[in-house]
């Protein structure tokens, strides 16, 4: 069914967390979980290993593994996870990693791994300058030069985390959903507030990458992408006119391309 070798690229993120499966240049087959923290090693393969399974995936398939995490305590997990049940030495963005992207900011060991990755693909697939927008428990912006280096970012809360402080501090307001109200001028409390959150995070977007291009002093591409692209990153996108393409899966090409740089 697929190739005789294959790679797995794990995404760890806040509140989910991705898992891809490729043969060669092909994603044939990807998981979302949720993160939780105090899962063991053990806990976690034995539910990898079954999805994989499902999938008709074989342990002695998997020739190599990339993993971004942003959760520190989960790193070890998931690296001795793939040592122990995948048998095979993880790829772990950070520092020492060859990424191909210088990283032009005061502090790039802080800079978060599935940022380096999106970055590393969005250049690679959509040229310099390019903005990339991971909508994920936060908002993070990275901005790639035309040579193709990290100049700097934003991170701004995320839509959903923004909607849940309003809904907690706010006694009378109840959890809508996240879609676009008929007009911008609401007439009742659930339109007031899907033109606040939407309409108003869409507006947040176009202003920060409006600001990011006029500094810069040109205009590139933007790509959105993260835990919540799908949903969020469609609809944010149908309401500005800044973001260009959606790519759900950058984090893990970006993955794929930084294992290929370091898998000797």
């Amino acid at each position: 069914m697929w190739k005789s070798r294959m790679l797995i690229t794990i995404d760890i993120g806040n509140t989910n967390s991705k898992i891809a499966a490729w043969d060669g240049d092909q994603m044939v087959a990807h998981w979302r979980l949720s993160t939780q923290r105090q899962k063991l090693t053990d806990e976690y393969a034995v539910l990898v290993r079954s999805l994989f399974e499902l999938r008709g995936i074989a342990i002695n398939q998997i020739e190599g593994c990339a993993i971004s995490c942003v959760v520190p305590p989960l790193t070890s997990v998931f690296s001795e996870l793939s040592r122990t049940y995948l048998n095979v030495e993880p790829v772990v963005i950070g520092p020492g990693i060859k990424t191909g992207m210088r990283l032009l900011i005061d502090t790039p060991r802080e800079l978060g791994a599935d940022r380096v990755a999106n970055s590393v693909a969005a250049f690679r697939r959509y040229g310099g300058p390019v903005i990339a927008i991971a909508f994920g428990t936060a908002t993070a912006f990275d901005v790639i030069s035309t040579e193709g280096d990290y100049i700097g970012g934003a991170i701004a809360p995320g839509i959903g985390i923004s909607a849940d402080a309003l809904f907690r501090a706010a006694a009378k307001l109840y959890h809508v959903e996240l879609a676009r109200p008929p007009r911008v001028i609401g007439k009742n409390t659930s339109h007031y507030m899907q033109s606040g959150i939407v309409l108003g995070y869409a507006g947040l977007v176009e202003g920060l990458v409006t600001r990011m291009w006029q500094e810069l002093g040109t205009r590139g591409t933007v790509v959105a992408t993260g835990g919540q692209a799908e949903v969020i990153a469609d609809i944010i996108a149908g309401e500005t006119h800044v973001i260009d393409h959606v790519d759900p899966w950058l984090t893990h090409e970006g993955l794929k391309m930084i294992h290929a740089m370091n898998r000797q």
